[in-house]
């Protein structure tokens, strides 16, 4: 079970959270949620009403929780916590995106995204405060990695904007897409733990397909994933057609090479239509050459993968510097991948005038 203990050194400085350390009941999972009503000399139907409560009605405090006694949620009080992230601004872009800053509850701030579109609507949510892997073009990077969320506060991140923009979405069904912040498989287990919970009916009733994690190429998580019960679809970060290109964009690639990447996404078991998503950065004279789109063309074929590129020009953002490429050239780039038989789209950026696009997602965080 992952530690989801609040601990009393967790409040930032004027915070109004609790210094008691208690079990935070968000990101418990039900055959936890039923050990530890046992542990409480309860029945374990109430671990089932409580599982429902918290994520299914999405109460914010135990004392809402209104079908259990008002004994049992007195001693329920006593002993664990209920720590939604608390959104503490909002900003929002012309095209209606709109970019959350929260403040999770072990500590810390982390930004997620809404992005609507005409038939859906889309979360970009965030498994990590800062990241590990500095990719050149990403502005997450510069912050390093602070430390990894919890599976709860990565599933609460979904729960405050599923809240905030109830009216929003308006029946529309809600993607999510885990490549916010962070590398999800760099915290595999709550990321996963993070995805049952918003997959189960009984949970929050997302269907799987409808989730979507995004790696910048961690072969081996990739093959644990491919394991799974419970599988999210999966988009893989690629940006290059060559190892030497790719190792310069992404230090990741020195351990996990192209050839060795791809060989592990051809062992991720895919449903009879689907498709495995290809991120690829547009960056102007680094990967944007008439001779990518035929290299990039034959790595598909070559590990035999049924594939989608994605394309994405690049986000600029203060402290980097690369350019996105002309409009006219990243859109012979993806005429050149139809030619050559693989699906591609050309991605339009939302939230740029907010620094919401992907890549740019690096708040400020205040001195200690």
């Amino acid at each position: 079970m992952p530690d989801n203990a609040i601990h009393p050194e967790a409040p930032a400085p004027g915070s109004t959270r609790s210094t008691v350390s208690r079990t935070d009941l968000l990101g418990v999972e039900l055959p936890e949620m039923e050990r530890l009503v046992d542990q409480m000399g309860e029945k374990r139907f109430h671990a089932r009403q409580i599982y429902h409560w918290i994520y299914a009605r999405r109460v914010e405090t135990i004392d809402a929780m209104t079908d259990l006694s008002l004994s049992l949620r007195r001693r329920l009080t006593d002993r664990f916590a209920l720590g939604r992230p608390r959104i503490l601004t909002v900003e929002e872009s012309t095209d209606g995106t709109r970019k959350y800053l929260l403040d999770v509850p072990s500590g810390g701030r982390v930004e997620s995204v809404y992005l609507p579109e005409e038939r859906r609507v889309t979360f970009c949510i965030s498994p990590q405060i800062g990241c590990a892997l500095d990719c050149r073009f990403c502005l997450t990077a510069r912050l390093g990695l602070v430390r990894n969320l919890g599976a709860g506060e990565i599933v609460g991140q979904v729960l405050a904007l599923l809240d905030d923009n109830a009216a929003r979405i308006d029946g529309r069904p809600v993607n999510i897409v885990l490549m916010g912040m962070g590398e999800a498989l760099h915290n595999y287990d709550n990321s996963m733990a993070a995805v049952r919970l918003l997959a189960d009916p009984s949970g929050v009733g997302l269907p799987p397909r409808r989730i979507t994690l995004s790696t910048a190429g961690l072969a081996t998580g990739i093959l644990k994933l491919a394991s799974e019960p419970i599988r999210p679809r999966l988009a893989i970060s690629l940006n290059a057609t060559c190892d030497e290109v790719r190792s310069r964009l992404m230090p990741i690639n020195k351990r996990f090479p192209i050839d060795a990447l791809l060989h592990a996404c051809r062992r991720f078991p895919l449903a009879p239509r689907e498709r495995m998503t290809f991120e690829y950065v547009l960056l102007a004279g680094i990967n944007d050459s008439p001779a990518d789109p035929p290299r990039l063309a034959a790595l598909m074929h070559r590990h035999g993968l049924r594939a989608k590129v994605n394309l994405i020009p690049f986000n600029a953002a203060n402290g980097l510097t690369f350019e996105e490429p002309p409009d006219e050239r990243a859109r012979r780039f993806r005429d050149d991948l139809l030619e050559l038989g693989i699906p591609v789209s050309l991605r339009k950026n939302r939230g740029r005038d907010i620094s919401a696009a992907c890549g740019q997602l690096a708040f400020v965080q205040a001195a200690p």
